[in-house]
């Protein structure tokens, strides 16, 4: 992919990434193969009462992030953490290239991009 920029939207069970130019957008999705389980650790029981994380669907959502050189993560709650700390451990080149990670709730894809667009634009403005 030629495009500079690169969006994901992520929460457990799926990722939109999206690699933006000015006048294109191309769109991947990305499902986990583990359903999500919402557990609670209970007195008197062993384990955490977390679910293990789905290091496939965060490689597949690595993967489909390749060829950008700035990437936005955007979502609502502790997946897009779970991402970055993914990338930290899995491919340091691309922790290099996140330059962004911010709290949305569940927005159109249309308005993800516009919302990345927008994040851009005021980075770019920034460093200028």
């Amino acid at each position: 992919m030629s495009h500079f920029h690169a969006v994901v939207w992520l929460d457990h069970s799926e990722a939109h990434v999206m690699h933006i130019a000015p006048d294109d957008v191309e769109s991947t999705r990305v499902h986990t193969t583990q359903p999500h389980a919402h557990l609670h650790a209970k007195s008197g029981h062993v384990g955490s009462g977390r679910q293990a994380v789905d290091q496939d669907y965060f490689h597949a959502i690595v993967h489909a992030l390749e060829g950008a050189q700035e990437i936005l993560v955007v979502g609502p709650a502790q997946a897009k953490l779970h991402l970055i700390k993914h990338i930290h451990s899995h491919d340091p080149a691309m922790s290099k290239k996140v330059v962004g990670v911010e709290s949305v709730d569940h927005p159109s894809d249309a308005q993800v991009v516009a919302y990345a667009r927008k994040y851009f634009l005021a980075k770019d403005q920034m460093l200028a």
